[in-house]
């Protein structure tokens, strides 16, 4: 009974107490060892990253060289086929806000200057153009072709793409005996006749897009130049499909249209529509095209626009193009040459120009 009485009673720790020296192993240890073991991870994958990143070559278009100075197409090959017949083959824009009316007639005038033998056509929204306006846009030789609507199928189109739509009724346009087109958007001027894409031999074409954000150079292709052959069974199989088929909607038609075609399209050199995204992203590759250049696309700046899209009376035009360089600097001399074609137009319509501008 008296064996244990030299026994000496233990003190109690609490749980967690750090001087508890029996205390088992803390948790809250191994997750801070497994935390700095994730950092240090971390840090050497971004190391890796930024490695293959300064030491990979870039896009070679970001890496514009002016190595090859040949014309893009073959003048040999196209002196043996015959001019663009009219009656099959045309160019056609669009016009659905009175805004656009002065840019389709300079568009219109320039395609004169080019040369080309395609018939002109104007597909534009009755309820949504003015007589005036239809009147000035027509001045240079389009001639004028009403179309219904189609609305957007969906919600989150950008506020100025929400007609955009309409734009399918090309392929409807083989009642009319189109058996080919080219479409130019409104805000465009063409700088060298583009008949050649008459003689191609597939059913679309289009120039890959061009972002000045990091987005860059992609396979996608922009819709505001597209060669195509009219279809009207491809245009109804298309209407029904708009509201199904999966794809971002804030761009409109043209996000479906690469929905649509991304893997058929045949891809055009950035000649035949120069999104001015190009000079911003790679200077030196807009100064190489230019002397091939055929259309110029007035994405960034738009001289004939104020505000928000909101139209500019044909007599402030010159001081609009001014406030547009001024606030864009970087394409101030594409805006001066926008303005000077805008500039003859007027001159060479003037008498016209003055009896629509009368209209109400």
């Amino acid at each position: 009974m008296f064996r244990y009485r030299d026994y000496v009673r233990l003190p109690s720790f609490a749980d967690g107490d750090s001087t508890n020296p029996y205390r088992g192993k803390n948790t809250s240890d191994r997750r801070q060892r497994l935390l700095h073991a994730v950092v240090a991870l971390s840090a050497l994958a971004n190391l890796w990253f930024c490695y293959v990143f300064f030491t990979s070559w870039p896009n070679p278009l970001d890496n514009y060289q002016a190595l090859n100075r040949h014309p893009i197409v073959d003048s040999t090959a196209l002196s043996t086929v015959g001019p663009v017949n009219p009656h099959d083959h045309a160019i056609v824009t669009g016009l659905y806000t009175d805004a656009f009316a002065t840019a389709v007639a300079t568009l219109g005038h320039t395609l004169n200057l080019a040369n080309s033998s395609a018939s002109r056509i104007l597909l534009y929204l009755p309820e949504k153009i003015s007589r005036r306006a239809l009147c000035i846009a027509s001045v240079s030789g389009w001639e004028p072709v009403p179309i219904e609507r189609i609305a957007p199928p969906f919600r989150g189109v950008h506020r100025h793409f929400l007609d955009q739509y309409s734009k399918l009724h090309l392929w409807t346009l083989d009642k009319r005996g189109i058996k080919s087109l080219v479409y130019v958007d409104a805000d465009t001027i063409v700088r060298r006749s583009f008949d050649e894409l008459f003689r191609l031999p597939y059913t679309f074409a289009a120039v890959p897009d061009v972002y000045a954000s990091a987005e860059g150079y992609t396979t996608a292709f922009n819709a505001g130049v597209m060669f195509l052959r009219p279809d009207s069974a491809l245009f109804a199989d298309m209407v029904g499909k708009i509201a199904t088929a999966h794809y971002p909607a804030e761009q409109a038609e043209q996000a479906f249209l690469n929905h649509y075609f991304g893997a058929e399209v045949l891809r055009l050199p950035y000649a035949y529509n120069a999104n001015l995204a190009i000079k911003k992203r790679t200077p030196a590759l807009w100064d190489g095209l230019r002397e091939e250049m055929r259309v110029m696309h007035y994405t960034m700046a738009k001289p004939f626009l104020q505000g928000d899209y909101d139209e500019v009376p044909m007599d402030k035009l010159e001081k609009n193009a001014e406030k547009v360089a001024r606030r864009k600097p970087a394409y101030r001399e594409e805006i001066m040459e926008w303005l000077e074609q805008w500039q003859e137009t007027r001159r060479t319509y003037s008498s016209k120009l003055a009896k629509c501008n009368a209209l109400t």
